[in-house]
């Protein structure tokens, strides 16, 4: 095969190919006696390797480390992975495909929330929540929306019903709990009330929403726009229910 041969096999450019050559990641071929690049099965099996490595978000640098590791590797068996990346893309395009059914749905009904595109269990709860009084004009409800609508997008289908049930468990306590927070946002870290908040606040979560020590990096992303007292009352929370289902 000629580049632009294993190229259009492939789906990449020819640019692509020489960039690949040029980085070390594609092994320049054998050469015809009139100077053109010759690439045969194993050279076109390579370049998909690379190019599904490269649509599953791997730099470069990530790229050439998985094919060293590759190297002396039985061809059957890149094969048989390479088959396996695109079984996993073919699944995750599927969940994209039944969420993006369920979006449609709503919007077709008229259904779809403000805060949309969510998937249904969010949107669920979205409503449930905003039956509660008082929650449409708290601060901290409209910051926590947000932070579910991006969890919403970024965790995994089994994980994200899993926080949903675990808001909804909270749900109950949510107008005190907002109130609490809102109250706060201006205090500072060592205010009496914020042990108070902290202790509501774990009573309401199960043991199982905690699956790391507190300080370990998870709750500090997610929370970092909250204001130091609010942030102390998620700390503070979240370490009770860790030293409690450590027990």
């Amino acid at each position: 095969m000629r580049i632009g041969e294993i190229a259009a096999l492939v789906g990449v450019t020819p640019r692509a190919v020489r960039h690949y050559h040029h980085l070390g990641l594609l092994p320049e071929p054998q050469r015809r006696a009139n100077g053109y690049r010759e690439y045969g099965v194993r050279d076109a099996v390579l370049l998909a390797r690379i190019r599904r490595l490269t649509e599953l978000g791997l730099g470069l640098d990530e790229v050439r480390d998985v094919l060293a590791d590759d190297a002396g590797r039985e061809l059957v068996e890149v094969l048989e992975e390479l088959d396996g990346d695109l079984a996993r893309q073919e699944r995750v395009i599927g969940e994209r495909r039944a969420r993006l059914g369920e979006l449609l749905a709503q919007a077709r009904a008229g259904r779809l929330a403000a805060d949309g595109p969510v998937s249904a269990e969010l949107a669920a709860l979205f409503a449930e929540l905003g039956e509660a009084p008082g929650l449409a004009a708290s601060p901290m409800a409209a910051k926590d929306r947000e932070l579910l609508t991006l969890l919403d997008t970024v965790v995994p289908a089994e994980e994200r019903a899993r926080l949903m049930e675990l808001m909804r468990e909270a749900s109950g306590h949510a107008p005190e709990l907002y109130a609490r927070l809102d109250a706060l946002a201006d205090a500072a870290p060592d205010d009496p009330r914020v042990g108070e908040a902290a202790a509501l606040l774990a009573a309401c979560l199960p043991d199982e929403a905690v699956v790391e020590p507190p300080g370990s990096g998870l709750a500090d992303v997610f929370f970092a726009d909250l204001a130091p007292a609010q942030a102390a009352v998620v700390r503070q929370a979240l370490r009770l229910v860790w030293e409690r289902a450590a027990r």
